[in-house]
C-alpha cells in the first residue's frame, strides 16, 4: 500500500505538548520517552514509520529480522510512550509517529 493511502488510516495527531518548565517533570517526560527509544529496534520501527509516514504491521515486519510478535512488543512500548498513534483499519493495524511527541523529546534533549 503507498505511504500516502496508509497515512490516511492513521488517527488525527495530536497537539505538541508544551515543553515542562519545572525541572523534575521535564526530566520524567525525557526519561520516558528516552526508555522506550531504548533499544535499537524501537528507533529501526520510529524511523521507518517517519520514512513512510505510516505503516500496517505486516509492513514494518517485512522490514525488520524481527518476529511478528516482537515487533508488536516493541510498537506497544512506542505507543505507550506517546511516539507513535495506531488504528485498527480491517484486519490491519496502521501506526503512524506522533510528531509532537517526537518534537518533545527533541526539546527535550536540546535542553541537557
Amino acid at each position: 500500500m503507498p505511504a500516502a493511502s496508509t497515512s490516511l488510516c492513521c488517527p488525527p495527531a495530536e497537539p505538541t505538548p508544551p515543553v515542562p518548565t519545572d525541572a523534575a517533570e521535564a526530566n520524567a517526560h525525557l526519561a520516558r520517552l528516552a526508555k522506550a527509544l531504548a533499544h535499537p529496534a524501537r528507533v529501526a520501527i520510529l524511523r521507518l514509520l517517519v520514512q513512510r509516514e505510516g505503516c500496517i504491521v505486516g509492513d514494518v515486519v517485512d522490514e525488520l529480522p524481527l518476529a511478528q510478535s516482537t515487533v508488536s512488543q516493541h510498537l506497544k512500548q512506542l505507543r505507550a510512550a506517546g511516539l507513535i498513534r495506531g488504528e485498527v483499519d480491517g484486519p490491519r493495524v496502521c501506526y503512524c509517529v506522533e510528531p509532537g511527541a517526537v518534537s518533545l523529546f527533541k526539546a527535550l534533549v536540546a535542553g541537557l
